[in-house]
């Protein structure tokens, strides 16, 4: 699917909507028929994937979640599944488990009986690695911002390496060869792939990694703020600061005035989510974009389609985590 995707001028979501014959998905017929030709001449079977609509009696998707009151990242992708559900005639019903273990079997033995499900979305808040309950062996599952580490069932997941990525080579090509990184929780996994991500892109430009360079924040302006304040007081300050979610990143453009200094004049700031507060920051933020409605969308069509297409193929998607370019990046014209 990589392949294909690099043939088509495409990314590996969209070719996975089309090889999946995703009927919801906003593809372009051109760039349908691109995608499957190129899958054809690789010799990808493509053809065995039927589409069919959801039969009426089983039109109803439930999605398990273990939070979702702690950022709105959860409400996004609830809000993208909801929406590919609708347009196959399927319903969601959302819970919240907050990880208690006896609350969701709970809800598992009420619906996994019920005639009019579908499937299930089984969703957490922070990508990670999960036991998928038992119960839901015989159930077509598809996983959201979480994975199994033998792969037995569909996934999506943020792209985060090549988000810390791209965020980074952004600011090295601006210019910029000291990066401060305000990161989240290492045991988090999306802060540990993020400085991965940070850490490939110094090394394609031969810069050393600094580890006085990196902090850990926890992922809240308060944090944002005292790391940048501590970064911009090192004898050889960086010229920009990658913060691993726009909430530090608010804190950092703070910290940034706090020293005297003008963003991005000076200092450069880049986030990470692409909240709604980065469009309203002074000046706006530019930042990594989550692609939670998408990956919401990605599992709800993932599962439609195994179930009412055919699909057998379980696949591991990886979305696209991009750019997305403000007014808080210039050039380091600095010698």
């Amino acid at each position: 699917m990589t392949d294909i995707a690099k043939l088509a001028g495409v990314s590996q979501s969209t070719v996975s909507l089309v090889i999946n014959h995703m009927s919801g998905a906003k593809v372009s017929s051109e760039t349908r028929k691109t995608v499957l030709r190129i899958a054809r001449e690789l010799g990808y079977p493509v053809d065995r994937h039927g589409h069919a609509a959801p039969p009426s009696a089983r039109n109803l998707i439930v999605y398990l979640t273990d939070e979702l009151s702690t950022s709105p990242h959860a409400m996004q992708t609830i809000d993208g599944a909801r929406d590919a559900a609708w347009e196959h005639d399927c319903l969601l019903s959302v819970f919240a488990t907050r990880s208690d273990p006896e609350y969701e079997t709970a809800v598992l033995d009420r619906l996994l009986a019920s005639p009019a499900l579908l499937g299930v979305v089984y969703a957490t808040i922070f990508t990670r690695a999960v036991t998928v309950p038992a119960q839901l062996a015989p159930v077509p599952t598809v996983l959201l911002n979480c994975h199994t580490r033998d792969r037995q069932y569909s996934s999506v997941v943020p792209s985060e390496v090549l988000g810390g990525y791209a965020a980074t080579m952004h600011l090295l090509d601006a210019g910029h060869r000291r990066i401060g990184l305000v990161n989240g929780e290492g045991w988090i996994e999306a802060a540990a792939e993020r400085l991965k991500g940070y850490r490939q892109a110094l090394s394609t430009r031969d810069i050393p990694f600094d580890a006085a360079l990196v902090r850990e924040g926890d992922w809240q302006v308060s944090t944002g703020h005292a790391h940048a304040l501590a970064l911009l007081a090192l004898p050889d300050p960086p010229t920009a600061l990658f913060c691993a979610n726009d909430l530090m990143a608010v804190g950092a453009l703070e910290a940034v005035r706090e020293h005297g200094l003008e963003v991005p004049r000076q200092v450069s700031v880049v986030g990470y989510d692409d909240q709604d507060i980065a469009r309203y920051t002074q000046p706006p933020l530019t930042t990594v974009l989550l692609p939670n409605y998408e990956m919401g969308r990605w599992a709800a069509e993932s599962l439609i389609a195994q179930v009412n297409g055919g699909v057998v193929r379980r696949t591991s998607m990886k979305m696209d985590c991009p750019l997305v370019e403000r007014d808080s990046v210039a050039k380091n014209d600095a010698k």
